[in-house]
């Protein structure tokens, strides 16, 4: 399984990369925000996305509306890993399509679990 993970800071993208890469997932592509990763799925093909919310250029929701709207992405899973912890963010992401939603800062297994939820749909 390819995971797409979009996030402007390097360093919150290592974490994921190495949380993911602990829990037996390898093949990982990084985007640095959402024009980056829009552009990274159409050449990779992900089978999973991570996306930060608050980003330059695009943000997450945006990144997460856009795909939404074509047919090819309808069902791509997409998990939200942002601080914005609001409940009514939370809403507005479900809204506009993620499949679930993660608070920062996180745990390994919390990544984990997250991921086998939306894939166990």
């Amino acid at each position: 399984m390819k995971i797409l993970a979009v996030d402007d800071s390097p360093t919150m993208r290592r974490i994921i990369i190495n949380t993911l890469k602990r829990a037996g997932y390898e093949d990982v592509v990084e985007a640095s925000d959402g024009k980056d990763a829009l552009a990274k799925v159409e050449i990779e093909k992900p089978n999973f996305i991570i996306t930060d919310w608050n980003m330059p250029e695009m943000d997450g929701l945006t990144l997460v509306t856009t795909l939404r709207s074509k047919d090819e992405y309808k069902n791509l899973p997409i998990l939200m890993v942002t601080t914005r912890s609001v409940k009514d963010d939370i809403m507005e992401a479900m809204k506009a399509g993620v499949n679930n939603y993660i608070v920062k800062p996180f745990t390994p297994e919390t990544l984990k679990a997250k991921i086998n939820q939306v894939l166990a749909g």
